[in-house]
C-alpha cells in the first residue's frame, strides 16, 4: 500500500521516505501536525503533495499504531 503514496530512493534525500512524485519528506507532514498546523496548511505549503497522499499516509500510520 505504500507504493502509490511514498517513494524511497537512496539517490533522493539520502533515502528518506518522500511523498511519491515530490521531494517532500513524509516526516514533514507529521512535524506540521505535531506543531499544531492543519492538514490544509501543510497542503498549501507543499502543493506537490495531494490530499489523497497525505490522508493515505495518515491512515497507514494509524494502522501501525493500532
Amino acid at each position: 500500500p505504500l507504493a502509490p503514496l511514498i517513494s524511497v530512493d537512496p539517490e533522493r534525500l539520502a533515502g528518506e521516505p518522500v511523498f511519491r512524485g515530490t521531494r517532500v519528506p513524509v516526516r514533514t507532514l507529521f512535524e506540521y501536525l505535531e506543531a499544531g498546523d492543519t492538514l490544509g496548511t501543510f497542503l498549501d505549503d507543499f502543493e506537490g503533495v495531494t490530499r489523497e497522499q497525505a490522508l493515505g499516509v495518515l491512515k497507514l500510520a494509524e494502522r501501525r499504531c493500532a
